[in-house]
């Protein structure tokens, strides 16, 4: 009995695959499913949760929101992430206070987990949305997310 009813399972679930593939088939006419790539680059549109690497953004005043904390450094699973740093005398005060020199993102070893852009208590790092990433030297895929002679955002506290 057992012998008999596996066979009408696995006819069963075969005509369920089936189905689907064929709703796809015939539907296939009223709307493409498939980009096509290279020829539509101008208006290709990825979607808002794709991960395609980590950017930080700059205002129009060249600043960002890093404060240097390392808290996305320490989430990285295999150090994607470094920040090289100095203390600097802040002007204003008087004190030694945290500078950013290099916030470095290793896009060759990254796994795109997100474990640092949501551990980034100040969303200084966000998700871009640029997925040509194909180079023939791999230190070309190592970027420094803070531009030069950016500066942090007044506001923004550690």
């Amino acid at each position: 009995m057992g012998y008999f009813f596996n066979i009408y399972h696995g006819i069963a679930t075969l005509l369920t695959g089936m189905k689907v593939t064929g709703k796809y088939f015939l539907n296939a006419r009223k709307g493409a499913i498939t980009q096509q790539y290279p020829d539509n680059r101008d208006t290709l549109k990825m979607f808002e949760r794709f991960r395609g690497e980590v950017v930080m953004p700059h205002d129009e005043n060249n600043e960002h929101s890093c404060t240097g904390c390392q808290k996305c450094e320490l989430a990285c699973p295999n150090g994607s992430i470094e920040i090289i740093w100095d203390r600097v005398i802040d002007p204003e005060t008087g004190k030694k206070k945290k500078a950013i020199d290099q916030h470095i993102y290793h896009l060759g070893m990254c796994t795109q987990c997100g474990l640092c852009v949501d551990a980034c208590p100040s969303d200084a790092i966000k998700w871009g949305q640029n997925f040509e990433n194909s180079v023939y030297d791999r230190t070309k895929l190592t970027r420094i997310l803070n531009k030069p002679g950016s500066k942090v955002r007044a506001g923004v506290e550690e």
